[in-house]
């Protein structure tokens, strides 16, 4: 696997970037699609925003179990892993905080429909929507530009540059 990107503050407010020296969370994250080739986004109504499917990555669990589980969790399909992206280092200095996700393309295989929400996730009004790969990049890109809450410009740069890299690969 090899680096996608790394996001530190000196991205957003400028200066030289500062690195964590230990991870705080991994996680597992990335692009899934559709029998269309469509991305399946997250869409968090309470923000107006779109995310990529994904999440934490248990003690003990492994990466690819992980996001397979949290793509089962926040969308209802079941999926299988077809390539694997690469990694992603989010340096949150303001919160000492490093993030470290392993990054998949994952093909959407059965809906069984029942998602798995966290209380927050509910609240955030979580649903997916499947937009065709440059909508849902649009989608991103717009996203980045007209936010500016800390923790979700990290999270936004980050699955941006996940789909750009993904986009390589889909058809």
């Amino acid at each position: 696997m090899r680096r996608l990107v790394r996001i530190t503050d000196s991205d957003f407010f400028g200066g030289a970037p500062a690195y964590l020296d230990s991870v705080s969370r991994y996680g597992a994250r990335g692009v899934l699609l559709d029998g269309r080739s469509y991305v399946g986004m997250m869409y968090m109504s309470a923000s107006d925003l779109y995310k990529l499917p994904g999440g934490g990555v248990d003690k003990g669990e492994n990466p690819r179990d992980a996001f397979v589980r949290e793509i089962l969790e926040e969308t209802g399909f079941e999926a299988q892993i077809v390539h694997e992206l690469g990694w992603a280092e989010e340096h949150k200095n303001r919160n000492r905080f490093m993030q470290y996700s392993y990054c998949y393309l994952a093909r959407a295989l059965r809906n069984t429909g029942k998602t798995m929400l966290s209380a927050n996730e509910r609240k955030l009004g979580m649903t997916i929507a499947w937009l065709a790969p440059s909508e849902a990049l649009e989608a991103m890109e717009n996203a980045v530009l007209r936010n500016d809450d800390y923790s979700k410009r990290f999270m936004l740069t980050r699955d941006r540059a996940i789909l750009e890299h993904a986009m390589k690969l889909i058809d």
